[in-house]
Formats: C-alpha cells, structure tokens, sequence
C-alpha cells in the first residue's frame, strides 16, 4: 500500500502543473507596507528564504526541471527565482504585484488615519482611499537604499483579475500538454490567479493564505482544474 500511494505521488509530480512561488521576504513585507511596483530587494533573510524554497521544490518534484518559469520583472521576484535555482523563461508584466496607488508604500494604519476610517484592500479597494495621498516620494529602505515611491490612481481588483485571466490563458494549454510552469510572482496577484484558475470571484482570493518564499500547486483532476498543493 505504502508503495502503492508513493508511485502514484511521483506520478503525479510528472503531470502538468502550475507552480506558484512567492517571493521571499523584503523589508516592507516585515513591516506591513504595501508593495505593490516599488522595486525593492529581498533581505538576507528573504535570500535564505528563497534557497529554501529551491530545495523544498527539488524535493516535491523529484528534481524535476520545469518546461516553463515565468517571472515578474520586480526585483524581489526576479531575486527569488535566483536563489531558488530556477531560470526565467520570460518575464511577464502580467505577473507584476497588484498596483496598490495611493496605498503604495504605506501600511493600513496609515490609510485609516488618512480615511478616517478602517480602510480594507479586498472590501474598498485602491478606489476607497483618500485621494491626498496621490503624489511621488522617496523611501529611505533598512539598509540605507532609496527607493521611488509613485502613489497613482492604481488598479481595481477586476483590472488585476483580468491582468491575472490574460496570464492564464496564456499557459493553461502548457498544463493540458503535461508540461511544468513556474510562475514566480507576488502574493495578491498569484492568490487573485488562483481564483481565475478555479473559476471563482477574485474577491475569494482574501481567503487564500501565502506566505513568503511558499508554494503552492495548482494542476488539473478528472477533467477539473484544482488546488494540488498549497502554501508548502
């Protein structure tokens, strides 16, 4: 019987399949702010992160090499897949971090205090938050690196489901074929992703947990698409 379920394990890790990897920590992830295009890097924890993440994905495929990796040109996404030992095919704009506007930068208390009110991405979206806080800025990071901040209008979530949707379509026919695809990204466009894998509204992406430098299995059963694996 043990033998049995481990065959039909590697099997399995044989079939197509999308894999979603979050990038590893930053120094905004530790803080709470809200990184959506800011280019900034991993922390030396989110690199150790990542080499993790590399041979806990080595071990789950049986040292599988994906057909396909996919990144989103962000630095943290592009630094991730290094570490982790996996080569981008491509980078895709598509796979790029929900463009929060107003919220960039800034952590959910400091929106409250901007509405006067409790403030929630997935509820009120970019479109709820006080429109003085648009404008451009310079960050100063942990290790002394500056970044640019640019507070536009940003992106509803039906403009980043659609963004999400276009990615979809274009590889779902790799995971028909057999093949492996890597998307290595961020953690609201790869949860909003998920939901248009499985057909549901992408507000139900508020509902899936994940974490940095984790990863999780999106793959196709019995004619349906389905969560294989999540957040590992």
């Amino acid at each position: 019987m043990v033998n049995s379920v481990y065959v039909e394990c590697k099997e399995a890790s044989r079939s197509g399949a999308i894999v979603l990897l979050r990038h590893g920590q930053t120094a905004w992830s530790l803080s709470g702010q809200h990184t959506g295009r800011t280019d900034i890097p991993l922390t030396v924890e989110g690199e150790r992160q990542s080499l993790a993440a590399g041979r806990r994905l080595r071990a789950q495929f049986d040292d599988r090499t994906p057909e396909y990796v996919f990144s989103s040109p962000l630095r943290r996404a592009r630094q991730t897949a290094m570490f982790a030992g996996l080569h981008p095919t491509q980078l895709l704009d598509g796979l790029m971090e929900w463009d929060y506007g107003p919220a960039e930068g800034r952590t959910r208390t400091d929106i409250r205090e901007a509405n006067g009110k409790d403030w929630n991405l997935w509820r009120q979206g970019t479109e709820g938050i006080n429109r003085d806080l648009l404008g451009d800025w310079d960050a100063v990071l942990p290790g002394g690196e500056h970044v640019s901040v640019h507070n536009g209008e940003g992106e509803t979530l039906k403009q980043v489901a659609n963004r999400a949707q276009g990615v979809i379509d274009a590889i779902e026919p790799l995971v028909a074929d057999g093949q492996m695809v890597v998307l290595v990204a961020h953690a609201h466009i790869l949860r909003i992703l998920t939901t248009c894998w499985l057909g549901l509204d992408p507000a139900a992406a508020r509902l899936f947990r994940m974490d940095t430098a984790h990863f999780s299995t999106l793959s196709q059963y019995k004619g349906d698409n389905v969560i294989q694996f999540w957040n590992q």
